[in-house]
């Protein structure tokens, strides 16, 4: 990219964030400016407004690259809107998980993000949609669902690790296991209590790598099913996945697939689309193959447990 390709829209959610995280943003777009390149900056209003910045500079042809600074909801919005453009997205990760930052290799440094604006490597998104509602990254049902539940019900502004603390150890002692019936590609049929995962990249919070064989450009959606009714199979299920070892357990189904359809005779089942609360049961989910060109940076991998923690600590 060089400045006489157009300009730059840099989408900043303001809400998002700690203070490093935004002086990250600063020092990126400084470097941009310090380079030539013309940057517009918007600030965003709420997650709709996010992406109809996004959808109006992908109509302007001289628009070379739309750059989002926010957490996972922002992102969502934007690449939403992005659905079918040839515009790429930069992703600048300032929220509390990150997920699909995570996936695609950032971190928290400027420098980082120099890098893959200067390498110039594009590789495609696909997404997923839920009862019409895109995600980019993790669908959760029961379990993490009430979570995010609770952490929404009480959230006042920017969230940190810390709080997720309460409501998951509330939900681990309070949950119960809803049965489950899923239909995928519309041939096989599972039933049974648990806990549901579908999504697009292979690690979740703090880095557990859920859908171990995930690939976000695939064309395919990743499904695993914890069979589970309560708090010892839940315990064995947590250790299983940190060391690795969960997908291809007896108790544990895991699939690849374009289409799902999850109900429940449950009622009362939470779930959750990119950290915040999904729509009621029942849901069908498909897959939007390649439908967004983002930048990564050269060689990058997704960070794993260690590399999360380590980063939550300072």
């Amino acid at each position: 990219m060089n400045p006489d390709d157009g300009y730059i829209a840099l989408i900043i959610n303001p809400k998002s964030g700690s203070s490093s995280n935004k002086a990250m943003v600063g020092e990126f777009r400084e470097y941009l400016k310090d380079r030539g390149f013309s940057v517009r900056t918007h600030l965003t209003q709420s997650l709709t407004h996010a992406g109809e910045l996004a959808a109006r500079a992908a109509t302007e042809s001289e628009c070379m690259l739309i750059a989002a600074a926010g957490g996972d909801g922002t992102i969502r919005e934007v690449a939403h809107r992005l659905e079918g453009r040839s515009t790429p997205l930069l992703v600048i990760p300032t929220g509390t998980e990150n997920l699909l930052g995570n996936e695609l290799g950032f971190d928290l440094k400027t420098k980082t993000l120099v890098r893959t604006f200067e390498g110039g490597v594009v590789r495609a998104l696909d997404l997923g949609r839920a009862n019409g509602r895109c995600f980019t990254s993790i669908c959760g049902f029961g379990f993490d669902g009430t979570v995010v539940r609770i952490v929404n019900e009480k959230r006042k502004g920017h969230i940190n690790h810390l709080d997720y603390f309460w409501p998951l150890w509330q939900t681990f002692w309070g949950h119960r296991f809803p049965r489950f019936e899923i239909e995928i590609d519309g041939e096989e049929t599972l039933d049974g209590h648990g806990m549901l995962f579908v999504g697009n990249i292979s690690r979740y919070a703090i880095g557990l790598q859920l859908l171990h064989y995930a690939d976000y450009s695939d064309g395919l959606l990743d499904l695993c099913f914890y069979k589970c009714r309560g708090h010892v199979h839940l315990l064995k299920h947590a250790a299983l996945t940190v060391l690795k070892r969960h997908a291809d357990r007896p108790d544990v189904i895991y699939r690849k697939c374009r289409t799902i359809r999850v109900r429940s005779s449950d009622a009362w089942v939470n779930t959750e689309i990119d950290g915040d609360p999904g729509p009621a049961l029942p849901i069908d989910i498909e897959v939007v193959p390649q439908a967004v060109r983002v930048l990564v940076p050269p060689g990058a991998k997704p960070a794993g447990i260690r590399t999360r923690l380590l980063r939550m600590l300072s």
